[in-house]
């Protein structure tokens, strides 16, 4: 992030798996903003609208902190890392008890402006 034409945004701890979080960002990556926002508005994944969110914040970022045009910028990069887990237990036969694994994850969308 060290040059003057790209901004970030950062969404911590959502509480979705990585794996399912990923799948959402994959389908923006590489994309131009507006195309990104109209494919996160129409997906019928429960995670969209906060990846929406996240992608909106990195453009009001680049806007305001960075004096970038928002109609020519497009999604440098979409990561997903893995956070917490929270552990659970689900009680099973014979007094036995089974772990529900909670996981939760981070998600960074970084700008850039074409040009």
């Amino acid at each position: 992030m060290g040059s003057d034409n790209t901004a970030k945004a950062i969404l911590r701890k959502v509480r979705v798996s990585p794996q399912k979080l990923n799948i959402v960002a994959s389908m923006i990556r590489g994309m131009p903003v507006q195309k990104a926002m109209d494919t996160l508005l129409y997906s019928k994944k429960r995670i969209a609208n906060d990846v929406r969110k996240t992608l909106n914040s990195a453009v009001a970022n680049a806007e305001n902190n960075h004096g970038l045009n928002p109609d020519s910028l497009y999604v440098k990069e979409a990561h997903v890392g893995y956070s917490i887990k929270l552990r659970r237990f689900h009680p099973r036969g014979r007094g036995r008890g089974g772990v529900v694994m909670k996981p939760f994850s981070h998600l960074t969308v970084i700008v850039e402006e074409r040009g």
